[in-house]
């Protein structure tokens, strides 16, 4: 990849896509072409036909998808699965149908089976039952993951796949009914401080493990995967460390120094009870995050502050 070659981000507004688009400006990339879901609606087939005609990118990154906490996967289902099987449908068939030279998709880590061995290995993939909470959203990941398979299978497309921890960071979406754990929990904490509340509730037993991975460290390793990276095997992209949803509450509490309690709510879905990637493979081809939690969620409640005062 030139830093004259056409590449084109799909989901450029989002938390991935904002950071992977920060990235190749920073890295000197002058050929870059992003569309607003106003300007191209990637759920339409004839729209995203009539982008790759007209672009003819030579690289796409698809940072793309309909995503969601537990509270979002549960109770819109219908919207994950369809929403999700379409965006990638377009991108990656329009992408094989105009030549694109190489394609990276996203997977997630919540596809891996629901009580799968920790950490999760590569081959742990497809193995066992799905977390019913989020079960539409990963049965559409794994769809993408089978399709730049099955593309590079029957056509030679270099068509490849990541699979993101939990990611944080700037841009992310901090509604409480549809955003993930950490920025769920920088607003309640945040409002629960700016109202001197005596409690934060959270939901669940806190006993769920998760790991996390600041956005711009997997930009980086987007990046890094694009330029030495090709397989048909997926690729996980973690920091290979995790810790409790309990312990999570507490540093972010101490981060924005509120006063109160954290209450759990034992009656609310856990979700996975561990989430941790085996991040070998990652690690034995040179790349490594950089950003430790609690920094990256001091960088990331700066960033909520600055937000807030807009």
């Amino acid at each position: 990849m030139k830093k004259s070659s056409k590449i084109y981000i799909a989901g450029h507004k989002g938390l991935v896509g904002s950071s992977i688009l920060r990235l190749l400006l920073k890295e000197g990339f002058q050929n870059i072409v992003c569309r607003t879901s106003g300007e191209l609606d990637l759920r339409n087939q004839s729209q995203v036909e009539d982008f790759f005609e007209a672009e003819r990118p030579e690289f796409v990154f698809i940072a793309a998808a309909k995503v969601g906490g537990i509270l979002a996967n549960d109770n819109y289902s219908a919207d994950f699965i369809y929403e999700n099987l379409a965006i990638q449908n377009n991108l990656i068939h329009f992408s094989y149908l105009n030549g694109v030279k190489k394609l990276l998709f996203l997977g997630s880590s919540c596809i891996y089976p629901k009580l799968s061995s920790q950490p999760m290995k590569e081959e742990y993939l497809f193995t066992g039952s799905l977390e019913p909470t989020n079960e539409a959203y990963a049965i559409a990941k794994i769809a993408g993951i089978k399709m730049c398979q099955s593309y590079r299978k029957q056509y030679g497309c270099d068509f490849i796949s990541l699979m993101p921890t939990n990611l944080y960071g700037p841009n992310d979406n901090y509604d409480l009914q549809n955003s993930h754990v950490i920025p769920a929990l920088i607003k309640k904490f945040h409002e629960a401080k700016t109202q001197k509340a005596s409690h934060v509730e959270i939901w669940g037993t806190g006993s769920p493990l998760r790991e996390f991975l600041y956005v711009d460290d997997f930009a980086e390793a987007c990046l890094f995967l694009m330029q030495n990276y090709s397989d048909c095997a997926p690729i996980n992209v973690g920091t290979g460390e995790d810790l409790s949803i309990k312990e999570l509450a507490s540093l972010i509490k101490e981060i924005i120094e509120f006063q109160g309690d954290i209450v759990f709510d034992p009656s609310k879905p856990n979700g996975h009870p561990r989430k941790l990637l085996d991040v070998t493979k990652l690690h034995s081809l040179g790349f490594k995050h950089k950003v430790n939690l609690k920094d990256g969620l001091k960088l990331t409640y700066e960033g909520f502050q600055k937000e807030q005062v807009k």
